[in-house]
């Protein structure tokens, strides 16, 4: 991309009106860029730090914002720095102001600054557990009722407890530490802040850490009406809304399991993982309110055959529909306690209790079933310090849902780290979203890049101030380096914190840092606790520092991960082939990652035959069962997983066998219709068609050199592409 732009002592007035800037801008813009080019040069860091800060702004059209980046990067070869941290302003983050202050206990002489020693504390974090997770459960304000006898033991039974046993002996409750008042949050602090779609020129509602804890105990006190036995599962099928976030903070601080199901699925979906996790009660809304368009949620889950549903209506305090019998309104399940009876005691669990069950994809088409324990929370709070720099004052905004990992992750994020959370009721890809976004101060605001995309091409969040933010963090899936450059400049060049980890490992395991210089799509550094190893194709590691590409591995030690799964064998799926390292077996996560000559790591898809989709990990074989069924004439299907040319998130590839190979009167373009149609309706409402026209080679020639098995298939596949 750089070869196509000027180098920027090139660069004339003519060319910037080129880029769409209007002539008089043009030539003021010119002059200030001759200025920062006499003080810094015109192809080096500090150049593009004096650009970003000062000469550019987000209403400038994005061609500028290329050109300033590509031409004062051209010449730097792979991984230019699109943000570097400032001294100052890394000293005051969280790990910048531990590091001043401990900095060489941890690390004695070798310690310099919290820049130039981060990659070295890092290191320190996986070589000195016992000393870095005590000191962050300090930071945290981690309350046990029974301390752990110590951080981290080796476990006698390698097989349930590969990376050995973490807090043995502990009891905690983690719902009761997010609503505790310490020095981080007082009882008038702001815990929540809330939108409804359709309510955008109101200011957003807020709910305080007092109130909070008042709800949360009152819906606790009247789970326990329900007679449930200890430890029971009971379901959330919501949006991720304030009524949600109550309900998932009182069915832990109660002492029970939280079951995640997303609110997109189809029955079929739902009553799979009310089965797998066999939920007692449901929690779920009469409809959901998109668009100004009402979709039914509580007749999906009557048709999954679900256990007690108690109802909450979309809008307002009631609703007209009849309920099936057994079921409840979220009135008088309320009404059950009359008045909170004060604090609510929660239930202390011991640290292996199963608080939440969320599902992740799995190759055999069933779902996985993986249980957080009391001790995932303090992960995804951990990382959320470290990398995110989470802390008391913030605003955090992820558009998510409970039902996906980043629903509880970003519960546990904000509320433990004194923080508050933003959720806006409503779709992520409009204006009014950004408008909320603006209105609620956020600081911290997380994405998948398929919402990006969309916020790019419509341009919707033009004219809005997102000049709060301090961060941007995504996952999900891979991103596009233009989309994020543009997504940057909508914050006036703040970082975006990259993280890729998994619902299993309660966090990341390869992120970013606000004391790192941070590339366009790419990683920076392992998380804070992990160690990763790129394995050849003889299925050795990489030296660690070394550049190399290949499937990831993980060393076991690993705070907050999984060590069993409800409906598979934990150690099969993670760990059962894979090589040892320093007396362990490696732990697997079925990723394609790289390690590139300058230090960062960029991921390159899925190493078995899941896929993510919009953000949607999901099974090849989820969706051939769906796609083989739809038509008499389809025999057999293939799905894969495309990155499309220009890096992104990836796109779905159909090839697709018929029964009879030669019948010239096939209409696929119906057919891929009927596909996306089906799995709309059996699989996921969020999946969508489409496809960028002049890809439809390369994604097919990407599509077999992923799955050659697929070509296989038969002489004369056809692809039906979606998005």
């Amino acid at each position: 991309m750089a070869s196509a732009f000027r180098a920027l002592d090139c660069a004339s007035r003519s060319d910037i009106e080129a880029a769409g800037v209007l002539p008089g801008a043009a030539e003021r813009l010119h002059d200030e860029l001759k200025k920062i080019i006499r003080d810094h040069g015109p192809a080096s860091p500090a150049t593009w730090r004096s650009i970003s800060a000062g000469l550019l702004d987000p209403e400038l059209p994005f061609a500028f914002h290329q050109m300033m980046f590509y031409g004062c990067f051209k010449d730097f070869g792979p991984d230019p720095p699109a943000w570097t941290p400032d001294p100052e302003a890394a000293a005051l983050t969280n790990v910048g102001k531990l590091l001043e202050n401990r900095g060489e206990e941890f690390l004695g002489s070798v310690y310099r600054d919290p820049i130039s020693s981060f990659s070295d504390f890092q290191k320190f974090s996986v070589s000195n557990p016992e000393v870095y997770w005590r000191t962050i459960f300090e930071e945290l304000r981690v309350l046990f009722s029974v301390p752990p006898q110590c951080i981290l033991r080796d476990h006698p039974n390698v097989e349930s407890h590969p990376g050995g046993q973490w807090l043995p002996g502990a009891f905690l409750n983690p719902a009761e530490i997010c609503l505790a008042v310490n020095d981080r949050r007082g009882l008038n602090d702001t815990a929540i802040l809330w939108r409804d779609e359709g309510a955008d020129e109101l200011p957003p509602n807020r709910m305080t850490f007092k109130e909070l804890r008042e709800e949360v105990w009152l819906v606790a006190y009247a789970l326990k009406e329900m007679g449930l036995a200890e430890e029971s599962a009971i379901a959330i099928d919501m949006p991720m809304n304030v009524n949600s976030v109550i309900i998932y903070l009182a069915i832990v601080l109660a002492g029970y399991a939280v079951v995640s199901i997303a609110d997109s699925f189809a029955p079929s979906e739902i009553s799979t993982r009310l089965t797998i996790s066999k939920a007692k009660a449901i929690f779920t809304q009469d409809s959901i309110i998109r668009g100004g368009k009402s979709i039914p949620l509580y007749s999906r889950v009557v048709d999954a055959q679900s256990p007690k549903a108690v109802v909450i209506p979309a809008k307002g305090s009631s609703f007209s529909m009849k309920l099936r019998d057994g079921d409840i309104s979220w009135h008088d399940f309320r009404e059950r306690v009359k008045q909170c009876k004060g604090v609510f005691p929660a239930v202390q669990m011991p640290v292996e209790a199963c608080t939440n069950i969320l599902f992740s994809s799995g190759t055999t088409g069933e779902p996985k079933a993986i249980p957080w324990t009391c001790a995932t929370p303090l992960r995804a709070a951990a990382d959320a310090w470290c990398h995110m720099d989470v802390r008391k004052g913030d605003v955090v905004a992820w558009p998510t849902n409970l039902g996906w990992m980043m629903g509880p992750w970003l519960v546990y994020a904000s509320l433990l780290n004194g923080a508050a959370m933003a959720l806006y009721n409503g779709s992520p890809v409009t204006s009014d979203f950004a408008k909320f976004i603006q209105d609620a101060r956020v600081t911290m605001l997380g994405v998948i890049p398929s919402i990006v995309r969309t916020w790019k091409i419509t341009n919707c969040t033009s004219g809005y101030d997102w000049s709060a933010i301090r961060c941007f963090g995504s996952t999900g899936e891979a991103s596009n380096v233009d989309e994020y450059l543009w997504l940057m400049g909508r914050a006036r060049y703040k970082p975006v914190i990259e993280y890729c980890g998994g619902t299993e490992i309660g966090g990341g395991f390869i992120t970013g840092s606000l004391l790192q210089p941070q590339s366009l799509a790419a990683f920076s550094t392992p998380a804070m606790g992990c160690s990763l190893f790129i394995l050849d194709n003889n299925g050795h590691p990489f030296p660690q520092d070394a550049p190399g590409m290949g499937e990831l591995a993980l060393y076991p030690v690993m705070f907050g991960s999984s060590s069993t799964l409800l409906n598979a064998n934990h150690y099969d799926v993670y760990f059962k082939g894979m090589p040892v390292w320093n007396g362990k077996v490696l732990r697997r996560h079925g990723d394609f990652f790289e390690r590139t000559s300058r230090g960062y790591y960029r991921a390159h898809g899925r190493a078995d035959d899941t896929m993510n989709l919009g953000g949607i990990k999901v099974s090849s074989v989820e969706i051939e069962r769906i796609c083989n069924s739809v038509d008499e004439n389809v025999l057999e299907t293939a799905a894969i997983g495309v990155p499309p040319p220009e890096g992104g998130p990836e796109q779905l590839v159909i090839a697709v066998v018929f029964k009879d190979s030669d019948n010239s009167s096939l209409d696929l373009n119906q057919l891929r219709i009927i596909f996306n149609s089906a799995l709309q309706k059996k699989l996921n409402p969020l999946f969508r068609d489409g496809i960028e026209q002049g890809h439809e080679k390369d994604l097919e020639a990407a599509a077999f050199a992923a799955r050659p098995e697929a070509k296989a298939l038969t002489g004369r596949p056809f692809l039906i592409i979606y998005l």
